[in-house]
């Protein structure tokens, strides 16, 4: 039934998902994710990552050859399931020989025996066991290779949404705690996840809403807005845009003091992820030294506003020191751009390393000492706040807003005393978005100016944008310039926001992250910067109990994305163009289905 070309890759196919199953329990990814339970008492996070692979490999090995019979699908989906779990099943038994495997091996403990075992007593019986289970998921894997396109696309997109919003439970509880009661947070969370029955629900519900969407609904939404007259599509657009700032504005208020932090972490990210956009997105410019850029921005804030030794005599206030800190993050970037004009590619990121390497040696140096502190930092930097003829207007305009709010538990920023103080998280969100929305709308406008359709000619081939008549050194300084401004911004709102500064805030991995959620976004995408953030930055902060694996998971995330959608999560257009235009010509070129060639 099986041929030998398809045996052999079944046979690789198997055990390679099974080495990658090893290798998460060896290296202690399975047990410490274990902790989490996805649904109450019933599943885990550890366990759906290691039961993970048999279905992949059943429908990985299944889909190897799509000319092969039903029966013969399945019997190669059952067969990688089965050889999944053989690197797993030998290390039980390599656990019953050697006796001392943790001297060499040290996360090979019995709590995570229990866990590949099942929990029993014996443990051969208990591998039995996983290799049967292995083998009925590479099976289930085999039947989800078969089913059409959209539905499977549907099951991954319920999957994905239920496994994650159970994994989040405490996230949710804590949300939901003041605003239902406690016999509804009964019913749908158990003690340390989403009950079975409401998990069930949301996967059902998930799939359904996906395969409606991708079928007909994306189609008939679009019908309905084109059948709207201009008046009411201008309308539709005003009645989203007020929903959207108003769920922005009370968000703080139903996320609590902890979500708020994260989103405020997050926004700091957007910040410099949109000024990194423009050197590495639109301009081509592989910038590896950008937190320079923010460590200027905060030690600048640090210096004019901070009341310790290391401030000025007379301190001035946050919203004066603002602009300075952004225009001396420029005139960095402006002549950290001066001797890496001529270079590009490689050399031109291992030189902005350099770059970014020497100011935070600078930084903890004792020659800097006295100056900027050293490896002590500048402390006692007092908080962003309003106040005067700005707090009483600002007092006037809130108050019945908030009157208004507070029937449903919701507020925005209120007046304490004579002055709004930016001190809390939820208080710190409003600057923060304040700063995210002023520069969303500033790259906005770059990226449909002169000036970015220069950078992305720049991108694209700069020997002949320069033949095209494009100046390439005045645009490529303007982009690491107002690059840098961003991340002095960044720089400013981190010092206020912690009111203490160190060297060590200022590391390489920094402008790693920051490159990151570009790539992952999508380069050269505004919106790719948001949703880039938001899956590196803020998943990490719900899952901090994890952190030891974060940046393994960084690597994994950016290969993925590199093979499976290389333009990003959320790609511009022309990036998109650029990758999926091939193959989106090839589409257009084939006949539809009933048609003749």
């Amino acid at each position: 039934m099986i041929n030998q070309k398809n045996l052999r890759a079944t046979l690789q196919v198997g055990l390679i998902a099974g080495v990658v199953a090893l290798t998460m329990c060896m290296i202690g990814i399975v047990q410490s994710f274990d902790v989490r339970d996805v649904i109450s008492e019933t599943l885990s996070l550890g366990q759906i990552l290691l039961f993970a692979a048999a279905p992949v490999a059943g429908y990985l090995a299944s889909r190897r050859d799509k000319k092969a019979g039903l029966p013969a699908r399945l019997l190669t989906g059952l067969l990688g399931g089965l050889l999944a779990a053989v690197p797993i099943y030998l290390l039980i038994l390599l656990t019953l020989v050697w006796t001392t495997i943790r001297t060499a091996f040290v996360n090979v403990k019995p709590e995570l025996i229990q866990i590949i075992t099942l929990g029993h007593d014996s443990a051969a019986a208990g591998g039995l066991q996983l290799m049967l289970i292995f083998t009925g998921l590479g099976l289930v894997g085999g039947l989800f290779g078969l089913i059409p396109d959209q539905f499977r696309r549907a099951i991954l997109n319920g999957l994905g949404w239920s496994i994650g919003l159970g994994t989040m439970t405490e996230t949710m509880i804590g949300i939901l705690r003041a605003r239902v009661s406690s016999a509804t947070l009964n019913t749908l969370f158990g003690k340390t996840g989403i009950n079975l029955v409401p998990f069930i629900i949301l996967f059902l519900l998930i799939v359904g809403l996906t395969y409606w969407w991708r079928g007909a609904g994306q189609g008939q939404i679009t019908t309905v807005r084109e059948r709207l007259s201009p008046t009411q599509q201008t309308w539709s657009r005003r009645t989203a845009t007020t929903a959207l700032i108003l769920f922005i504005l009370v968000l703080p208020s139903i996320l609590g003091v902890y979500l708020s932090e994260i989103i405020n972490n997050v926004g700091l990210y957007i910040l410099m992820g949109l000024g990194l956009n423009i050197a590495v997105g639109l301009a081509g410019l592989l910038d590896l030294g950008y937190v320079t850029n923010f460590a200027v921005g905060a030690y600048i804030m640090a210096l004019l506003t901070s009341t310790s030794q290391y401030g000025l005599e007379s301190p001035i206030s946050f919203w004066i020191a603002l602009p300075i800190c952004v225009l001396a993050a420029m005139m960095t970037g402006f002549f950290f751009a001066l001797p890496v004009l001529k270079m590009r590619g490689d050399y031109l990121a291992i030189a902005t390393l350099g770059f970014g390497e020497i100011v935070r040696v600078l930084a903890r140096s004792d020659a800097l000492k006295p100056l900027i502190g050293g490896a002590q930092g500048i402390l006692q930097i007092p908080q962003a706040r309003i106040a005067g003829f700005f707090a009483t207007v600002s007092d006037v305009v809130l108050t019945p807003i908030n009157g208004l709010l507070g029937r449903f538990d919701l507020s925005l920023l209120q007046v304490r005393g004579d002055a709004i103080t930016f001190g809390t998280p939820p208080q710190l969100y409003y600057l923060i978005i304040l700063a995210c929305l002023l520069m969303l709308f500033i790259s906005y406008r770059l990226n449909n100016s002169r000036t970015g359709r220069r950078w992305l000619a720049i991108r694209e081939d700069e020997d002949v944008a320069a033949a095209m008549g494009i100046n390439t050194t005045n645009a490529k300084v303007i982009a690491f310039t107002l690059s840098a401004a961003s991340g002095g911004l960044a720089g400013a709102i981190f010092a206020a926001k912690l009111g203490s500064i160190y060297p060590h805030s200022f590391q390489l991995l920094i402008s790693i992250n920051v490159l990151s959620l570009i790539i992952v976004g999508g380069m050269g995408s505004i919106p790719g910067v948001v949703v880039g953030a938001l899956a590196l930055v803020g998943v990490p902060e719900l899952l901090r109990e994890f952190a030891e694996f974060r940046l393994l998971f960084y690597g994994i995330a950016l290969i993925v994305m590199m093979l499976v959608r290389p333009e990003g999560l959320w790609p511009s257009e022309v990036q998109r163009r650029e990758l999926r235009g091939e193959e989106d010509d090839m589409m257009i070129m084939q006949p539809a289905p009933g048609t003749a060639d």
